[in-house]
């Protein structure tokens, strides 16, 4: 039984993700609630730091739930299932290596429940440089619903203290077009850069590719436009000296 259920959760699970726009299911037992953490893994970045993500899922549903975890954009799309008692608290320190075995990936996380509500769900991210480890951030949890036409990502930083990474995630089934638009004062661009992201794609990528021109400090935004629905953005500050990052989720914008 415990396999049945697990197929037919990865079942539910694949249907979730083909046809999220459907009405749920009357029957409570076949619905099913996903969350998205933007971006997880295990890599080697600037100066050799090792960023790796640990999760925590806890079960306060009030029933025994089926979970769902998918690393969606790497090779495979690797996924596993567990299923957690009523109050259950699962923890995975570095999540790409404990819980899929994997040693160096950087994909979003898609978290899938069975039933209405999905388990409460933390991501925290680290970097382990010259035998330290920098404090852990968190990252911030979307559902389906926190799409805006208009996103804004505020308190970015480019120079020789400060590093800042922008991430643009598309789960659409066709190419999404953004317009990103940097601002130092609200509604004036400083440049805008035109990004096209694949459909089922991450792009990861300093903010400096993104806009070649610009000149180091601090206090920057970006506004970043899609009419795309299923599209995620989110950046990462980070402090050279102590390898220590700050997620940065973004907030509803005008123009």
């Amino acid at each position: 039984m415990a396999f049945l259920r697990r197929l037919l959760l990865l079942c539910a699970f694949a249907a979730a993700v083909a046809a999220q726009e459907r009405p749920v299911a009357s029957n409570a037992d076949a619905a099913t609630s996903t969350v998205i953490v933007p971006v997880v893994g295990s890599v080697i970045g600037a100066s050799m730091a090792h960023w790796k993500t640990d999760l925590e899922l806890i079960n306060d549903t009030g029933h025994e739930a089926d979970v769902a975890l998918e690393l969606s954009t790497a090779t495979d799309s690797p996924a596993i299932v567990l299923t957690l008692a009523p109050g259950e608290v699962q923890r995975f320190s570095d999540l790409v290596g404990q819980a899929f075995g994997l040693d160096a990936v950087l994909s979003p996380l898609r978290v899938t429940t069975s039933g209405r509500r999905s388990v409460t769900v933390r991501a925290t991210v680290y970097a382990i440089s010259a035998g330290e480890v920098s404090p852990p951030q968190p990252i911030a949890v979307y559902t389906p619903q926190s799409f805006y036409p208009l996103r804004a990502l505020d308190n970015l930083a480019f120079s020789d203290e400060f590093r800042t990474n922008i991430g643009l995630l598309n789960y659409s089934e066709q190419d999404a077009m953004f317009v990103l638009a940097l601002q130092r004062i609200p509604g004036r661009n400083v440049a805008v850069s035109y990004i096209s992201v694949g459909a089922g794609s991450l792009l990861h990528t300093s903010i400096q590719s993104l806009f070649p021109l610009i000149e180091t400090g601090s206090g920057f935004s970006v506004v970043v436009e899609s009419g795309t629905p299923e599209t995620y953005v989110y950046a990462s500050v980070i402090e050279s000296a102590r390898q220590a990052g700050q997620f940065i989720a973004p907030r509803p914008a005008n123009r």
